[in-house]
């Protein structure tokens, strides 16, 4: 079978390398800043006075990255064109005093993060990633991508019933194993983790650390139609939107084109890098009032702002579709997904939807709509917390996936790129 001709691999190869070097939220905002560096973006300190000169500019803070493009003659009142997404995914998340063990076995202690598909984190070979901070201030990443920890399940033996219905405790069963020894010792863990980084434990003052699964992003399916790695749920649109960030980022646009990438979507968006918290009003608003601005300026950009909130959804899962809504069946590889639910879990309405159908239009991708079984809950985005926070028309879009949530998510080879080409459409129209 030949691939389709829109079909874009280098994108795709480029998204492979992209979840392989981001296991966690700090590591997706640090590589998603080096490949805006490179469209010749550069890095504002939220520290300094800024000012209002042209030019591609972004903000880190923690796992959230929030970057904008000042086309030649922007007044301060143009409006942005936003592509929002986030950068965490649910997964294991190491406590804070991590050494444990039992029967001879040396342990992590973790929480679980977000609504983590739990059995898709047994027996499988997991490095650690994230951050360390250390007594001056400085945050250190960290990725030691090997394997190191595992989850054991139990044996069929000794569980007899566990393939008529698998019941994990979530404090019991999902501590990972690193190693043998009786005596655990308080400190192992950070001391191997700043050796790993080549800092000294002692100037260790905290962490944010997380296992994740070692096995490397491919391409799957006798074609190669199919792509399978971790993070898709969200890194998938974050990387797509710095592309088209990148792509749009040239000329006389008529508004202002931003990538809004924010952590802790996974367990409600309620923190400083979360798209309920104050960034990116933050950021609007400097960016206002470094072109000379007033309130009144503000108000009138962001009354002719859109959001495009861009999230992964369920495609039509082939082994349950009575799951799913009997007339609406997203499939891989047939473009982006516009996601709509009445009852606003997700921010769309017929006006957001005539903004995405003409992106899709100018790029020439189709899409698909999603909405829910009237029988199943809904789930939600940044999306309408964007909307009402802000007062910013937003619309729900992504890419279908299967396995959503879990260790390892799986999507159509195509449909990355359909998704860069819209979002970029649309920063550009």
């Amino acid at each position: 079978m030949s691939r389709p001709a829109r079909f874009d691999r280098g994108h795709t190869d480029d998204l492979l390398t992209y979840l392989a070097a981001s296991p966690s939220p700090y590591h997706a905002v640090a590589n998603a800043a080096e490949r805006l560096e490179k469209a010749g973006f550069r890095q504002v300190e939220e520290t300094d006075a800024w000012d209002g000169t042209t030019g591609g500019k972004y903000v880190l803070r923690g796992g959230a990255l929030i970057a904008w493009f000042v086309p030649e003659g922007a007044e301060p009142h143009t409006p942005f064109r936003i592509v929002g997404a986030h950068t965490d995914s649910p997964n294991l998340r190491v406590k804070p005093l991590p050494d444990t063990g039992a029967a001879g076995w040396r342990q992590v202690a973790v929480e679980l993060y977000g609504g983590t598909l739990l059995n898709t984190w047994l027996d499988r070979d997991l490095g650690l990633a994230g951050r360390i901070t250390l007594r001056d201030g400085r945050d250190v990443l960290v990725n030691i991508d090997r394997p190191l920890l595992r989850v054991p399940q139990l044996a069929i033996h000794l569980d007899r019933g566990a393939n008529d219905g698998l019941k994990l405790d979530r404090q019991k069963h999902m501590q990972p194993i690193w190693g043998l020894g009786d005596d655990v010792q308080e400190g192992d863990l950070i001391a191997f983790v700043a050796e790993e980084a080549g800092v000294d434990a002692a100037e260790v003052a905290g962490w944010d650390l997380m296992p994740h699964p070692v096995e490397a992003p491919a391409y799957l399916g006798r074609d190669r139609e199919l792509v399978a790695g971790p993070r898709m749920d969200n890194l998938l649109s974050v990387h797509a939107g710095a592309a088209a960030l990148a792509a749009a980022a040239t000329g006389n646009l008529p508004h202002i084109p931003v990538l809004a990438a924010f952590d802790h979507e996974e367990n409600g968006s309620q923190s400083d890098t979360g798209a309920d918290g104050p960034l990116l009003g933050s950021v609007l608003e400097r960016s206002v009032h470094a072109r000379g601005g007033s309130p009144e300026d503000r108000a009138r950009a962001l009354a002719g702002t859109i959001c495009l909130s861009s999230d992964t959804g369920h495609a039509v899962h082939p082994n349950y579709p009575e799951r799913h809504d009997p007339t609406h069946h997203p499939r891989a590889n047939g473009g982006p997904i516009l996601k709509v639910n009445v009852n606003m879990r997700y921010a769309t309405d017929g006006s957001g939807r005539a903004v995405f159908a003409e992106a899709c239009e100018k790029a020439g991708v189709p899409f698909q709509n999603f909405v829910s079984n009237n029988a199943m809950p809904c789930g939600t985005t940044i999306g309408p917390i964007t909307a009402a926070r802000h007062g910013i028309k937003t619309v729900d879009i992504g890419v279908a996936i299967l396995s959503m949530h879990s260790a390892r998510e799986l999507c159509g080879a195509d449909d990355p790129f359909l998704l860069a080409n819209a979002l970029t459409a649309f920063l550009e129209n």
